[in-house]
């Protein structure tokens, strides 16, 4: 398989699906959710779309109306990133979040890597489930945190 030809794959259970065809995604009603979670709220919708151009999606269901959504930044070899997991709030409470992270994690394309990540301010017991812990090692990590999406002046010499 080409990597700028991955596979397009299709889950159902009852009346929902899970499907990796990024022309399914909903673009508009992704940005809306999005822009109701703490963490993208405010995020712009040419970021959104950029961001799902360039990561492996995973779009929920219901009715061919986008529901959820799980985000999977990777190699495809050693690691992945799984960010903007949601599912809507009327759709809560019946195992579709499960059923989604435990797709996203049964991914052909994503199995034998070495390491996942991802920052959660709220669902730390719905990801456990799936293996996922704190670091093990978190003095190990470093990040740049910009929230504007841009980077920061540069320093000169001898500042901070």
């Amino acid at each position: 398989m080409s990597p700028t030809t991955p596979a397009v794959d299709t889950w159902r259970q009852n009346d929902y699906e899970i499907s990796t065809d990024p022309a399914r995604l909903q673009r508009d009603a992704i940005t809306a959710a999005l822009n109701a979670t703490y963490w993208a709220a405010g995020r712009p919708p040419e970021v959104i779309a950029r961001s799902l151009d360039h990561s492996l999606c995973f779009g929920l269901y219901h009715a061919n109306a986008q529901i959820g959504l799980a985000r999977v930044v990777t190699d495809r070899a050693t690691f992945a990133y799984l960010c903007d997991v949601y599912v809507l709030e009327a759709y809560r409470g019946h195992g579709l979040g499960k059923w989604l992270i435990g797709t996203v994690r049964n991914h052909p394309e994503l199995q034998g890597l070495r390491r996942w990540s991802l920052a959660t301010r709220n669902a730390h017991g719905l990801y456990r489930h799936f293996g996922f812990t704190g670091l093990a090692a978190p003095d190990n990590w470093m990040e740049i945190v910009t929230p504007t999406g841009r980077p920061p002046a540069p320093r000169g010499p001898g500042e901070g």
